[in-house]
């Protein structure tokens, strides 16, 4: 961290109980010249990868869908949102990450992908940095059903959908999160079907 506007950080822990909740309190300098005091709430989950998995052959993609309580608790109606398959790096790098992810999440057993961004995902209040990929997957790489690990209480449904499908579902906003519209937009706009 360098940044001569900032000062005088205090730090003060809120939770940590899952991830870790710190309440901050800074000097900020003001492009003004005047140095104002702030408070923000961060939250660190530590970063994240994320993968659409494609296939060209068949025109179709892989998506998840699982319970998300913030969003059942922001007018969600079920909490359920389709989402592409992510987890948390875990101290992993980001591509053996998500390889692992897939596996466990959707039951491929890929070997190559693609990064195409890194992107902060809340940064108002997270600390996580999302790494997107893609990768293109085949019939004979599913190695089991997927949903996810038992020891995690994940309950993860496996979607395989034709990639015109998703987008009409992205366009009438069927499709709400935001690493997934991002990642269907960039197979898109890269013409990764054709």
């Amino acid at each position: 961290m360098n940044n001569d506007r900032v000062k005088e950080i205090k730090s003060t822990l809120l939770s940590d109980n899952y991830y870790v909740l710190k309440k901050l309190n800074f000097n900020y300098l003001m492009k003004n010249g005047t140095w104002v005091n702030q408070m923000r709430e961060v939250y660190d989950r530590g970063d994240g990868a994320g993968i659409l998995l494609y296939n060209k052959t068949k025109k179709t993609v892989i998506l998840t869908k699982q319970f998300r309580m913030p969003t059942y608790m922001n007018d969600n109606d079920d909490g359920f949102l389709i989402e592409i398959c992510a987890g948390m790096l875990d101290k992993d790098n980001p591509e053996a990450c998500i390889i692992r992810e897939t596996e466990e999440e959707v039951g491929y057993r890929i070997k190559e992908v693609k990064k195409v961004y890194e992107a902060y995902s809340s940064p108002g209040v997270m600390t996580e940095k999302m790494h997107f990929f893609v990768g293109e997957y085949t019939d004979d790489m599913k190695v089991s059903d997927g949903g996810g690990l038992d020891i995690e209480h994940e309950d993860i449904e496996v979607l395989e959908w034709k990639f015109e499908e998703v987008i009409k579902m992205l366009n009438t906003g069927k499709i709400y999160d935001t690493r997934t519209i991002v990642l269907l937009q960039y197979a898109q706009i890269h013409r990764l079907m054709e």
